[in-house]
Formats: structure tokens, sequence, C-alpha cells
């Protein structure tokens, strides 16, 4: 199941350059180049000639160029040059995805491109105001991009795949929980007070002792998922919006999917506190990095089980309240945009 009329982010900024990029997305081949001037384009990554993968080619002015036989591609899709031939027929084109650059990454879409407005863009400023200190990276992960986003809605799993970090049993026994759907995606609110901080809250926040805690989790449509983390001394006023004397961060994450079964997953950390210390930015980086390498593991061998037997059920219980809550507004919105997409085709 893809939504296709929505933005996702294709690249981090860096990995554009004078050289293609092949990736996958919703399961359409695509290739990713920077024009001499800087524009990020991204096209069709599949000659009209022969098919040949255009990511295999060179950029050799605006335009990208077939390794095969010489055919040049521009920004809008359309061949803008053949050797040896003056006329260009009107099927020599490929398709051209509209791309944005914004927040350190370059965004895609995948749907009717009438319908491409930036100002929909998720907001991921954490990455370029100086107000945080900030990192981000990207996974490949061998998993449905919906496996993801339940991953980061159900954070009960803390307890157990993350102990060495960023989870400890409070995280699961004393979690007050509140799920809101909103038109957009859905807000898990989680709170834990009066609670031993776990090993990586207590090694940047240097805890006295118990702290409260929050974890306030907010997805918007299709996959995108920041949460606003961190903890203070319990009793501080911390649930009234006095968050002193203690930590706060955000994690944050945009899954594009590649196919069914497997995820470009960019992510990122920022943080409040020391936002120019870049050895605070690496430490916190590095923590978090190590448990979504955790994550990943699960994640890929729960992918495997499904893999062999796709009809199976999976079992319910009361933590599953925000991802379940998503999946259904995910659902919804997908039958949603394929009536609009039966309609137009009739």
């Amino acid at each position: 199941m893809f939504l296709r009329n929505h933005w996702y982010v294709a690249a981090m900024a860096g990995e554009l350059g004078p050289k293609p990029l092949a990736r996958t997305f919703l399961d359409e081949p695509v290739v990713l180049f920077r024009q001499p001037n800087g524009t990020p384009v991204a096209l069709e990554d599949r000659c009209a000639h022969r098919r040949v993968p255009l990511s295999l080619g060179n950029i050799v002015g605006n335009n990208i160029q077939c390794i095969y036989h010489g055919l040049e591609f521009g920004a809008d899709g359309h061949c803008a040059a053949i050797p040896g031939q003056a006329d260009i027929p009107a099927a020599a084109r490929v398709r051209a995805y509209p791309v944005v650059e914004r927040h350190s990454w370059v965004w895609i879409w995948m749907g009717d491109p009438a319908l491409a407005n930036p100002d929909t863009i998720c907001d991921f400023h954490f990455f370029t105001d100086a107000k945080y200190g900030s990192r981000n990276t990207l996974f490949h992960v061998k998993a449905n991009w919906q496996l993801i986003v339940d991953n980061l809605l159900d954070l009960t799993h803390l307890t157990y795949v993350h102990g060495r970090t960023i989870g400890n049993a409070a995280t699961t026994m004393k979690a007050e929980v509140d799920v809101a759907r909103r038109e957009d995606g859905v807000t898990v609110t989680r709170w834990v007070i009066d609670a031993p901080p776990p090993p990586t809250y207590q090694l940047f926040g240097q805890f006295a002792g118990n702290v409260d805690r929050w974890q306030i989790i907010e997805h918007t449509a299709p996959a995108f998922v920041r949460l606003n983390i961190g903890s203070s001394t319990t009793g501080t006023g911390a649930r009234d919006g006095i968050r002193v004397d203690g930590i706060n961060m955000w994690n944050l994450n945009a899954i594009t999917p590649e196919t069914e079964s497997s995820s470009h997953y960019f992510w990122g950390q920022a943080h409040e506190f020391s936002p120019n210390d870049l050895g605070v930015t690496d430490r916190i980086f590095a923590e978090i990095h190590r448990t979504f390498c955790e994550d990943i593991e699960v994640l890929e061998r729960q992918q495997q089980m499904f893999d062999y037997d796709p009809t199976h059920k999976m079992l319910d219980i009361r933590a599953d309240a925000g991802p379940n809550a998503a999946r259904r507004l995910l659902t919804a919105m997908y039958e949603a945009e394929q009536q609009t997409r039966r309609a137009a085709a009739e």
C-alpha cells in the first residue's frame, strides 16, 4: 500500500552532486542529480529508447545523458538531444517528478504533479535552525514502511529492545498514555512520572534522583514521525510546561517506501541544550544511532516473518492504540486516493 499524493524524502542534500544517484521509491526507479546551478532533478530511471537506466550515464550541462546511445533528457523529462538525429519524437521523454530542497533534505512528489504543493512538506526545520544542535542520516531497512511507523508510535518496546540506552522498566509499566487522531495523523502523548531516568537520559542530564519524562509523538501521514522527548527532575513542573533542570530533544523520522518490503529511513536527532557543542551533538547522535540499529535488527526479522506468511493476522494489545489509529487513518486515505484515481480514469 503506497500513498502517492504526498511529499517524501528522496535524499539527504549532501548526497546529490554532479553524478547520478539511483533510488527506488514506491516501486518506481528514479534517478536524482543536480544541475550545474545546484538545482535538484528527479527523473524516471530508464531511457525512453532502450530502457537502460539513466543513472548509469553522465550529466551533460543541465541534462542527463544515457550511457547506451547518448540520448539526453532535461529536467522536464523531454529528450533534448539524439546523436546523429535532428528530429526528436514526441514519445522521447521520461517521467519527471517534482522536487524541492528543504530542511537539509531533497523531497520528491510521486503522485499527480498538479497536486504537488511545497507548502504541505512536513516541518523538519530543526536541522537548519541554529537554535538546535542536530545531525541526520539514512538507513536502508529491509522492512515495510508501516512496520517502522508502528515501531515509533508504540514506545513500550524501549523497555525490552533498548534497555541499555533510552529504555527501562518504567517506560512501559508507569507510562500514562493518550492517543489523539488528527486529520493528517496521530499524536501519542506519554508521561512517565517520578521514575528513574534511563541510561542515555542519565548520561546527558546527570540527574540526582527520579525524573518526570515526556514522549510526545506526532505522526503525520503518510510516514513522518517527530518525537519531542526529554525529562526534568521530578516535581519541577514538566507536565505543566515548565521544563527546566533537564534535557529536551527531538527525534525526527521520515520513512520513504522503496518496495512493499523495504524502506529508505531518513532520521536525525536535535537537541536544545548546548546546541553549539558539537561534542554533545555527536555523543547524542551516537547513542540514538546505536538504539536505531537495534530497531532495524528487529524490524527486518519481523518482515521476514511476514514474508513467510503474508496472510497471518497480528494480535492487538493495549499498547497498539497509536499504531492502529495511524493504520486506520492511512487505509482511509489510501482508499480515498484510489477512488479519486479511478474516477479520473473513467
